[in-house]
């Protein structure tokens, strides 16, 4: 070996960063090797939550929940099935038992998190649900603490100082004064960090910032431009290092207590979406571009068993010209009042304000009997004056090349907008009229949308009668396609209670461990509520690495 480590991480992102100060906490070596130019992974994209039942958040804020009230939603949402081994009973008890300690370790590492009250769990409806939600995030980071190290930190898609909660209240600048509210506090906080040097980061830049920053204080060995080619293994069959190259030089890394995979999927992968999950796009995809999928294929070499290839984390996604970011994401667009989504056909076919995962399942399968991606969002001009469209303020004036290059339609009525879109004009007409009752009623028939506390979140509070309904009625009309995009892959190697990767016969791979969207997912073929990627990718390297750390204390 070229370096020994008592701890090898591949990838920075999710708990990678939590398994490292684990092991220094224990006075042990840890390595994270990123093969990217930039440290934090897809979760410093993202909103940086994670899904952490029975917390001591939950509890200051007065909030009841429980393990067992958390083990009936799960239970009940995700079940036991053949085909989903990665969210065994088991696993989903450890990690109803595991994820309060790992919040309580961050927490106890000067982590700075708290809870978002009234982000209800997903499926709202089920026994043991929480109606208020059991999200946790970061505080916002000033990254100028980092000094250099600031500009090896991967950007949020947030590129304003936010609060995570205050995202929310932002998109409804022009029908609440929290919304107003937001916007004056952000533009303070921008205007004071320009005049005393601060760099305020928020969502996922905040966490993964934060962690980055903790990481560095204690020590932790960070490589970029670090990929991992090989894992090496012993006669005996015990994961003993990697093979890694790094900035262009290859190096055999050893480990002495375990090698911990935390390297994304393999959304960047077409090749791999085109086996495991067909009628996907890696250009719909919103992950950091490291997610390409090489180290699940390196644990199936050394006998992983792998699982849940075909889900993903849907996420609604639009790809308007000259996008910043190349893709827009609008979950939450899809939710607001005076709005709906039809298929190619021009009919309605789901509660809009559904779970971002759930959306997407549910569109990919229409899509097998009616074309359904792209669907259309249609909304009037109400609609435009009041909600963001593909990332844009609500109010604000639409980038011209929208509209000369097709992407958004506009006409003055349903009909001629139907025909813009090569929909059928009265089948277009007939969705809208119905909608329109349902809304007008407070009661949608069909699809219950609005039914769910949930869906009530997303929408807009100051409307009614209902948050998430109101009538498509004056015009100009428009519309837009999306797509089932994702945030990140569900499926890739199996482990067990301790995150130790399985073989196909159930007996534990020595020496490798795996974590977030490298695995197949504790969750199964659900999505619990807000955070439950990020969060399960924090708690398995927690768990991973302290029981590496316990069994090096045996001399295991």
């Amino acid at each position: 070996m070229d370096e020994v480590f008592d701890f090898v991480i591949v990838g920075s992102g999710g708990g990678s960063m939590c398994a490292a100060l684990v092991v220094r906490a224990a006075g042990l070596s840890a390595l994270i090797l990123e093969k990217t130019d930039l440290f934090g992974g897809t979760t410093a994209k993202s909103g940086g939550v994670m899904w952490i039942p029975n917390s001591n958040f939950a509890a200051g804020d007065g909030v009841a929940d429980s393990a067992e009230q958390a083990m009936l939603y799960l239970d009940t949402l995700v079940g036991d099935h053949n085909d989903t081994p990665g969210a065994s009973r088991a696993r989903r008890q450890a990690y109803v038992t595991e994820a309060p300690r790992m919040a309580d370790f961050l927490v106890d590492q000067g982590i700075k998190l708290r809870r978002h009250q009234g982000w209800p769990d997903y499926n709202s409806e089920l026994p043991g649900a929480a109606q208020s939600g059991r999200a946790i995030y970061a505080e916002l980071f000033d990254a100028s603490v980092l000094g250099a190290e600031r500009h090896n930190l991967r950007p949020n898609f947030v590129p304003v100082p936010l609060k995570t909660d205050e995202m929310w209240d932002l998109a409804l600048l022009k029908t609440t004064w929290r919304g107003k509210l937001a916007m004056a506090k952000v533009a303070l906080r921008m205007m004071t960090a320009k005049l005393t040097g601060k760099h305020w980061v928020g969502s996922g830049a905040a966490l993964q910032g934060r962690m980055f920053h903790k990481a560095l204080q204690e020590g932790v060995d960070m490589r970029r431009n670090a990929g991992v080619e090989q894992l090496l293994v012993g006669d005996d069959g015990r994961v003993t290092g990697v093979m890694a190259r790094i900035n262009g030089t290859p190096r055999r890394i050893g480990a002495r207590h375990g090698v911990l995979i935390n390297a994304g999927g393999f959304a960047h992968n077409q090749a791999m979406r085109d086996i495991y999950q067909p009628g996907t796009s890696a250009e719909w995809t919103a992950t950091c571009p490291g997610d390409t999928g090489e180290m699940i294929r390196e644990m199936i070499r050394v006998g992983a068993a792998i699982a849940q290839m075909d889900e993903m984390v849907g996420n609604q996604i639009a790809l308007p010209p000259n996008a910043p970011d190349r893709l827009a994401m609008v979950v939450s667009e899809l939710t607001k009042p005076h709005s709906i989504v039809v298929d190619q056909s021009g009919e309605r076919y789901l509660n809009e304000a559904q779970s971002y995962m759930s959306f997407c399942q549910t569109m990919l399968a229409r899509n097998q009997t009616v074309p359904a991606v792209p669907s259309w969002l249609v909304f009037d001009s109400q609609y435009l004056a009041k909600y963001m469209v593909a990332g844009t303020l609500p109010g604000s004036k639409k980038p011209p090349e929208w509209f000369t290059s097709g992407w958004m339609k506009r006409a003055d009525t349903v009909a001629a907008l139907a025909e813009q879109c090569g929909i059928d004009p009265a089948r277009l007409e007939a969705s809208v009229q119905r909608f329109n009752g349902f809304a007008r009623s407070g009661v949608d028939q069909d699809f219950r949308r609005g039914d769910r506390a949930y869906d009530r979140f997303l929408g807009d509070r100051a409307h009614a009668p209902s948050a998430s309904m109101g009538a498509i009625e004056r015009g100009p009309f428009y519309a837009y396609q999306f797509y089932p995009g994702d945030v990140g892959t569900y499926g890739g190697a199996v482990t067990d209670i301790h995150a130790r990767v399985l073989r196909e016969d159930g007996t534990v791979i020595p020496g490798l461990y795996a974590t977030g969207t490298s695995t197949a997912s504790v969750m199964g073929r659900a999505y619990p509520g807000a955070g439950s990627s990020v969060g399960p990718s924090f708690v398995w390297g927690y768990v991973a690495a302290q029981h590496a750390m316990t069994a090096a204390g045996e001399g295991k």
